[in-house]
């Protein structure tokens, strides 16, 4: 048998050396000069997907059907290359395209094997067959796949081919070349990888399904143990480090590729569509990047504080139950294979991650998370599901052993707890008011549960934090921040409610009596605002709040849009409310900045449009005056615990606590939260605006607002300042007290009786302190 084989193995050689010297003959005269052209080798230029970047080059999502991250030698570690030649091409420096040597070995290892184990594809080959040929296993590709190999090699230098490679090679998890496989499987760049990261990744280009470490780790350790010995061989390294390569604990990322360090799933959806239907399906290959007037700090602090708010909500009201249940097989010894299996389509939302319960009871639980091994909760950590665990729920919604949960780890006491995924909603976004730039945009909880984009999608009713605007509008008709209104039961005829009989009231029931325009904003309260609307009209209000870029079509003529009962997006919110924050000039809100091509050369960029005037300013400044104190000493006293005096805004809060709101700003910012049900219902009783909604701005604030100075409204001419009794609304006669109010220069109430207007001093940027009035004889609306 062995004589056999050697005679086999001697004939196999003479007939391949004549074939050889045949073929080289037949090449020369009819093959290699009708070889392709190797242009786009040359000329090398990768399908490289299209990157979105903030204002401030951090990436934020990149769409492509070929994942790349285009590295070259000289910004790579050494021993990355070294791990590539050692599992694919040892002699690559030294052969001409086409390893003799290398086929001989392999031939002779076959034959002594008893089959066709080993290939001897060189580098230069298997870059000829990606670019030129296919994977067809015929001997015409192969004799074009050597001849190309020989072209290649004198067109190119062997640095410049090994790029190639480096940077086209499929290596599985959609990753082509190493850049981008060293962020799939390890999340980092190659530049940072360590000998043996790069050897698991050199072990995959010999069959990348076959040697994936997701799907099959032991496989792929067996291939990247082969590697290191190789490297180890050839001397590319020294004992020292074979044995700490071999022995470091290596964690796979099992999640889809990204090289992604911001979180902006929504921004760069709607960047992606924008580009689509400018440039079609080039913007997945040709290598774009989309620069955006998003800020890192800004969508991160947006993104924390609507997580964080919605999941206060969520505990707020209670453990629904467990998301379903895991069949346990009673042998332990395969037990984590099979949650593992079990656990397989249960995503990590946020740091809320899915565990399977071993062991339940009101003291303790005991789970398995494919993420974290075994787990144990105790203590505070059961609170939350407590009914869960005491037969306070269906018995199917109970936690038992099989039950599937979430839990997430306190990032204060490191102690497990039992959470669960939000149903509710939410939205925030923030502007620059006067550029129109925006800095942050969060369109839901989770883009991979909803991809439904709440910010400009959704549209929803805004309740009060509407009214601003009417009362913007009622400046506008005489009235001023003392004209007094009756806060008292009233009932509207049907013709003027939209169709049925209304009677309003109040969020709370009760009655203030006589109020000033000041307080009943300040304060929130309907009546007084509906009484406002009656005096100017509600078809005049609906018109006035086009300036404001809201459509009329979705503002109802009746006395009902007192109480925001319109329609409206967060984002139409976020716009208006930066004509208050700017002195009166609207902003147009804009995402992109410019678009680049790969090579840097600018395809478009974008000129902001400039703020307008919508609105007076004195209108823009006595209504910051009015918001500030809404902020100071009304509903949204809360956010004094900022410490800041330049904050103003409104709460919203529509009827049946179905829907929150807060929009506020700064003279830097302007910021819109919104939380509610995709399917409308109750949020649940005391969840207003200032409950459920305030608290995200209030996060977003503190954050993007901590190293920014305190900064006044600027008073606009034609403003001035008089004393106004609390009784009346007009200004103090003599011995009177009062208090100080704004107004526009001709609208200072007149004294109908023999006292004089006292003469109108400068406004300062602290607004006034009004006391509570008392009904008395004047004009009341």
């Amino acid at each position: 048998m062995f004589k056999s084989r050697w005679h086999y193995l001697i004939a196999a050689l003479v007939t391949f050396f004549l074939l050889i010297a045949a073929l080289g003959v037949l090449a020369a005269v009819l093959i290699y000069p009708n070889l392709p052209s190797l242009d786009s080798l040359t000329d090398y230029r990768p399908k490289v997907p299209m990157r979105v970047y903030t204002a401030d080059n951090s990436l934020i999502a990149e769409f492509g059907e070929e994942r790349r991250a285009v590295v070259s030698l000289s910004n790579i570690p050494h021993f990355v290359p070294q791990a590539i030649l050692a599992a694919e091409d040892e002699r690559f420096y030294q052969h001409g395209g086409v390893d003799t040597l290398g086929i001989l070995r392999a031939a002779l290892s076959n034959v002594m094997s008893g089959g066709a184990k080993e290939g001897a594809s060189t580098i230069t080959m298997q870059v000829a067959r990606n670019f030129f040929l296919t994977r067809e296993k015929t001997f015409a590709r192969k004799l074009n796949e050597a001849l190309l190999s020989i072209k290649i090699e004198h067109a190119l230098s062997k640095d410049q081919i090994l790029t190639l490679y480096i940077n086209q090679i499929y290596l599985g998890q959609r990753a082509y070349g190493f850049g981008a496989a060293s962020y799939a499987y390890f999340g980092k760049p190659l530049q940072k990888v360590t000998i043996a990261e790069a050897a698991m990744l050199a072990g995959l280009p010999k069959a990348p399904s076959r040697y994936n470490p997701v799907v099959n780790f032991e496989r792929a350790r067996q291939r990247q143990l082969y590697v290191l010995n190789r490297m180890h061989v050839l001397k590319y390294i020294d004992d020292a480090q074979y044995e700490q390569a071999k022995n470091q604990h290596l964690v796979i990322r099992s999640g889809p590729l990204s090289t992604k360090n911001v979180s902006a799933d929504y921004v760069a959806e709607m960047v992606r569509q924008a580009m689509y239907d400018r440039y079609q399906d080039a913007i997945y290959t040709s290598g774009m990047k989309v620069y955006t007037t998003i800020r890192k700090r800004d969508q991160d602090a947006a993104d924390q504080a609507l997580w964080q708010g919605v999941m206060d909500y969520d505990q707020r009201h209670g453990y629904r139950g467990v998301e379903g249940t895991v069949q346990i097989p009673e042998d332990n010894q395969n037990i984590e294979t099979t949650l593992d299996d079990a656990l397989q389509n249960s995503v990590v939302i946020h740091n809320l991650q899915p565990a399977v319960v071993l062991e339940a009871s009101p003291k303790l639980v005991r789970a398995y998370s494919k993420d974290s091994g075994m787990i144990t909760i105790t203590g505070a950590g059961l609170k939350f599901a407590q009914r869960a665990l005491t037969g306070g729920l269906p018995s199917k919604l109970d936690i038992r052993r099989g039950a599937l949960i979430r839990v997430e780890k306190d990032a204060k006491t490191n102690a497990w707890r039992i959470v669960q995924i939000p149903t509710v909603e939410a939205a925030f976004i923030s502007i620059d008011p006067k550029t129109g730039a925006i800095l942050s945009l969060v369109g839901g909880f989770d883009y991979n549960l909803n991809k439904f984009n709440h910010v400009t999608q959704a549209w929803r009713q805004p309740g009060s934090s509407f009214k601003p605007f009417i009362y913007s509008a009622a400046l506008e008709k005489g009235f001023t921040a003392a004209t007094l209104v009756d806060d008292a039961p009233l009932t509207i005829p049907a013709a003027q409610a939209g169709g049925v009989e209304w009677s309003p009231k109040d969020y709370e029931d009760t009655y203030s009596g006589i109020v000033s325009v000041r307080q009943a904003l300040t304060k929130s309260l309907n009546l007084p605002t509906i009484r406002i609307l009656q005096a100017i009209g509600p078809n005049y209000a609906r018109d006035y709040t086009k300036r404001f870029g809201f459509d009329p079509a979705r503002q109802p003529p009746y006395l009902t849009l007192a109480l925001g009962a319109g329609s409206v997006t967060p984002l139409q919110m976020a716009r208006g409310y930066t004509a208050f924050a700017n002195g009166g000039r609207l902003a147009t809100p804009y995402l992109i900045t410019r678009v680049v091509d790969q090579q840097g050369r600018i395809l478009s960029q974008t000129v902001p449009e400039k703020p307008h005037q919508v609105i007076d300013p004195r209108n823009a400044f006595i209504m910051t005056s009015l918001m500030q104190s809404v902020v100071r000493r009304g509903t949204a006293a809360r956010a004094m615990q900022l410490g800041r005096t330049d904050l103003a805004g409104k709460t919203g809060t529509t009827n049946d606590q179905v829907d929150a709101w807060f929009s506020g700003y700064q003279p830097s910012v302007v910021g819109v939260a919104w939380i509610g049900f995709d399917q409308p219902r109750t949020l649940g009783r005391g969840e207003t605006g200032a409950q459920a909604a305030l608290p995200i701005w209030m996060k977003y604030m503190g954050t993007v607002l901590r190293d920014v100075p305190q900064t006044g409204y600027a008073v606009p001419s034609g403003i001035v300042t008089a004393t106004i009794n609390p009784l009346t609304g007009l200004p103090v006669a003599n011995g009177e007290t009062g208090y100080n109010e704004y107004f526009y220069q001709e609208t200072v109430p007149v004294l109908t009786t023999a006292p004089a207007i006292p003469e109108a001093v400068p406004a300062t940027p602290e607004p006034p302190q009004p006391d509570t009035p008392q009904p008395d004889s004047s004009p009341v609306f």
